[in-house]
């Protein structure tokens, strides 16, 4: 978080308000939030998180100076007819800070709500920048990593392999069909994990402490090694170290029709690990999808060599931790 001091008032009670408010009280680090505004006096008073609703839009300037604010933070679901712009407009040039709730919220929780957001605000956004020197150098990453790593892992590909065999029926490798860059689909690399008849009732989504899981194939989803030979997938250009995770077309079209702006993630190449994966629990509901489309806008619109490194730090943290394996 930015330019944030000891006083923030919060301009609005909508959702997002009361998102960003349980962000920020969640960080000790951060500022006291004195509480929200609304538009109607019958409200006030209320209580939606720890601190409530102290008054009007039309009190902002008295509320300011009671409070000792010295950051307002605007967090309005439609500001059209109730932005008080004349007070904000004085708060700005006396020195306060007026911050967008839209922008401040998707700056502290790394991830870009989807729930109130409008298409100017992706369409007008300094981010989704695709420079010639940051895909360069994501490229020769992707080609150095997966190369030196399949060179260098193929003792354990062989343990790997052998322990399958031994444990179950079945071929060594597992290969699906996934969507990628541009909605194009291709055959993504796996070591099997799952029993060979696993979706002989129709393909579904994979859950925690899924039957279908065999006894090598749990210790290989928990250490994250039967993602390994999508290393093949990044030689070949279908996928990346780093982007959002691939689903199946089955669920892509789901998704694209339940879920606002989900082909967003289709327009860089799908990642082994991705920005989702480090900061957000493994789940398979439609909500869960949601949230984890919020930290794939996040990682498209950020995208950068020094932000796929830190991705790739925080997944050897992951996995040495066993963090939100499948």
């Amino acid at each position: 978080m930015y330019g944030l001091k000891k006083q923030l008032l919060i301009l609005g009670t909508g959702p997002s308000a009361v998102g960003l408010c349980r962000i920020i009280m969640s960080d000790l680090r951060l500022v006291k939030v004195v509480g929200f505004l609304d538009g109607k006096i019958e409200r006030v008073g209320e209580r939606l998180v720890n601190p409530g609703i102290i008054g009007t839009y039309d009190q902002l300037a008295q509320l300011v100076a009671k409070h000792h604010v010295d950051t307002i933070v605007v967090c309005l679901e439609d500001r059209r007819s109730v932005l008080p712009v004349q007070a904000l407009l004085d708060c700005k040039v006396m020195g306060l800070d007026v911050l967008d709730g839209h922008h401040l919220f998707e700056e502290a929780a790394g991830r870009i709500s989807v729930d109130s957001l409008h298409p100017s605000a992706l369409i007008f956004s300094e981010g989704f920048r695709r420079r010639l020197v940051s895909r360069i150098s994501k490229r020769f990453l992707d080609l150095a990593v997966a190369a030196v790593g399949l060179v260098i892992l193929i003792p354990l590909f062989l343990l790997v392999a052998a322990l399958i065999r031994v444990d179950t029926p079945g071929p060594i490798f597992y290969r699906q069909v996934r969507v990628g860059l541009r909605g194009q689909p291709y055959l993504m690399w796996k070591f099997r994990s799952m029993h060979e008849d696993a979706e002989k009732h129709g393909p579904r989504c994979a859950e925690m402490n899924d039957s279908r899981i065999t006894r090598v194939g749990r210790w290989l989803r928990k250490t994250r090694i039967d993602e390994l030979p999508q290393f093949i997938n990044v030689l070949k250009g279908e996928m990346s170290l780093v982007g959002p995770r691939p689903e199946r077309p089955v669920f892509v079209e789901q998704l694209r029709t339940q879920i606002p702006y989900y082909d967003i993630r289709h327009t860089v190449r799908p990642g082994i690990t991705g920005w989702a994966q480090v900061k957000f629990r493994y789940g398979a509901s439609q909500e869960d999808s949601q949230m984890k489309l919020q930290y794939d806008l996040f990682y498209v619109k950020n995208l950068s060599f020094h932000f796929d490194v830190m991705i790739l730090m925080r997944t050897i943290r992951v996995i040495l931790l066993g963090e939100g394996a499948r």
